[in-house]
């Protein structure tokens, strides 16, 4: 009967996620924040009514997959060509300064090294969770201020899309070179021919589920046969060609996020999302946290990780925008509103303790740079529209 403990497992997941998702936003931080806490209370740091397990964390890689596949598929194209070199040149400092802080941070407190070194590469993946932007709370933010359509919001929305490109391309590369058995040349190489195949791969099936698309419009087909591709391309990556699973997922929504469809299969994704895969993913990080190797080594590092954090997307963002001619109220409005983590750098944080570039005890400090940043985003994006309300209309550069 020991077989069945999973179904138990699930029950007590699902409605423990639930209540600290519902208690996390009735207190203004995001749901998933209470998703992560209610893994971490029934997990084995602190009840230990729920203990991982293989099945815990096949179910869990699923709900990643199934994340940045929706994430691909939210993905507007027409914006990010339309917004142009601006908001790519603010992605890239807002990818660059965090990745290059965070590295620095870990190497303060845990010494230098060189390259090749697995301190090293450690080092850069504390850099590289940095690196993911989560602008859903900027664009509630947004919304109620009425800015959501102005140049800085298609601004700050544009350059989160591309930074979150630019951030699991970084992640591929960082896991490749970790690999003891890759070569330099071998993890690029890979990397190029995959993007390619995915290029290629992606015009014929665009093409095949636009057909699909205007035959069966609005039938389950579509979403059913679209998660089977999200499924295949992520084993392809990870198979084929060394890459993460997820960026063959990410790939796969970018493939289909133009079909007439779109919304309405990653309406069908968040429903999986939202009821089982979800709650399922992030309570297994709660699940993973493991506070009893705290100490006030990592409890100091966890702040050092926050500020960093906060202050690297803010600056790296924030002048660059100021180099295109934002007003500095604009520039700042930019760098705040691109500081928000979230679901990505939870995403990134799970695939690096799957293959030995962090340790469980380092999840504390991501969950407190997601709580902190959410909160404080909305409050500063506020204050700066209060204190500077016409700065919006100030002429800076074209964005259409």
């Amino acid at each position: 009967m020991e077989s069945y403990s999973m179904l138990k497992d699930l029950a007590i997941i699902l409605i423990a996620a639930k209540f600290f998702g519902i208690l996390a936003r009735k207190c203004k931080a995001p749901q998933v924040v209470g998703e992560i806490i209610a893994g971490l209370l029934i997990g084995p740091s602190v009840l230990g009514v729920v203990q991982q397990s293989d099945f815990i964390i096949q179910m869990a890689e699923i709900g990643v997959i199934i994340l940045m596949f929706s994430a691909g598929l939210e993905t507007d194209l027409k914006e990010l060509i339309k917004t142009g070199p601006i908001a790519c040149l603010i992605a890239l400092c807002g990818v660059f300064v965090p990745l290059a802080c965070g590295t620095v941070l870990y190497m303060m407190f845990y010494g230098f090294a060189p390259w090749g070194d697995e301190r090293f590469y450690k080092a850069v993946f504390i850099g590289t969770i940095l690196t993911a932007t989560s602008v859903s709370i900027t664009v509630e933010t947004l919304k109620e201020l009425g800015k959501l359509k102005g140049k800085v919001g298609t601004t700050i929305m544009s350059a989160a899309i591309i930074d979150d490109v630019i951030g699991i391309i970084v992640l591929t590369f960082v896991i490749g070179f970790k690999s003891p058995e890759s070569a330099p040349m071998q993890v690029v190489m890979n990397t190029v021919l995959f993007f390619v195949f995915a290029i290629g791969v992606g015009v014929i099936f665009y093409h095949i589920f636009r057909r699909m698309d205007k035959k069966y419009p609005h039938t389950r087909r579509i979403p059913i046969i679209s998660l089977a591709f999200c499924f295949v391309m992520a084993y392809v990556a990870e198979r084929y060609f060394g890459i993460a699973d997820i960026t063959g997922a990410y790939v796969a929504g970018l493939v289909l996020c133009s079909i007439q469809d779109s919304n309405y299969i990653a309406r069908k994704m968040d429903i999986n999302s939202y009821m089982l895969f979800g709650p399922l993913f992030f309570a297994s990080i709660g699940l993973k946290t493991d506070i009893s190797s705290m100490n006030m080594s990592i409890l100091l590092f966890a702040v050092g990780f926050v500020a960093v954090g906060l202050l690297s997307k803010v600056i790296g963002c924030g002048l660059i925008a100021r180099g295109c001619r934002f007003s500095w109220p604009d520039s700042l409005k930019i760098g705040v509103g691109m500081m928000t983590r979230g679901e990505v750098a939870l995403i990134v944080s799970q695939k690096g303790l799957s293959v030995g570039l962090m340790e469980p005890v380092y999840f504390t400090a991501v969950i407190l740079l997601i709580m902190v940043s959410s909160i404080a985003t909305p409050i500063v994006l506020k204050l700066l529209y209060t204190k500077y309300p016409e700065a919006g209309v100030v002429r800076g550069p074209s964005i259409d």
